[in-house]
């Protein structure tokens, strides 16, 4: 059986949690909550937390999907090196951040989902893991080896020489014998 990405799950589910906190923060600044202030925290949190998790990570396997248009993203992710590439860092950053969103009805759940988060990149922390940037790669071409470089003469499929179509020139010689009877009226 393979390994466990747990980043990648932790990506994933900080990313939904960033946007359920952004969501919960918009409704209680709108709704002029008691407490409001929390759910503006909780606009920023959910912005911060979006712009962190968007850009996903390359795995081990290098079987990595680049979401659509991550790579400026990317770019800031990895100019802050150590401080976001570290999964340590990123699940205590998550844990702090999502601390104030449990005081108000509206962005609970966006805090229970980043908390979640941060326990998953705890565990992919603890396991190892770090994050890698997607990076665009230039295609190299190999050297064409000996064998390529005279391909076949005939196209596939190649029928044997006696099954090949013959030429129309004999009308006689051209037509095929048809190795079944055909006689009419057999029912």
């Amino acid at each position: 059986m393979g390994k466990i990405e747990w980043a990648m799950w932790a990506n994933e589910q900080a990313l939904a949690a960033g946007l359920i906190l952004l969501v919960g923060g918009i409704v209680g600044v709108a709704g002029q909550f008691r407490g409001w202030q929390f759910a503006a925290y909780a606009v920023a949190a959910g912005v911060f937390v979006c712009l962190l998790e968007y850009p996903r990570g390359k795995r081990s396997k290098g079987t990595s999907v680049e979401r659509t248009g991550q790579y400026c993203f990317t770019v800031c992710v990895k100019s802050f090196g150590p401080l976001t590439r570290n999964y340590y860092v990123r699940a205590f950053l998550h844990a702090a951040i999502c601390v104030p969103g449990g005081f108000m009805l509206a962005t609970v759940l966006g805090c229970v989902c980043l908390g979640i988060a941060s326990l998953i990149y705890l565990g992919a922390a603890v396991r190892g893991e770090q994050w890698e940037p997607i990076l665009p790669w230039k295609e190299t071409r190999k050297p064409v080896g000996e064998s390529i470089k005279n391909p076949p003469q005939n196209p596939p499929p190649r029928p044997p020489a006696e099954m090949r179509r013959k030429r129309l020139d004999d009308l006689e010689g051209a037509a095929y014998v048809n190795p079944i009877s055909v006689t009419a009226n057999e029912y």
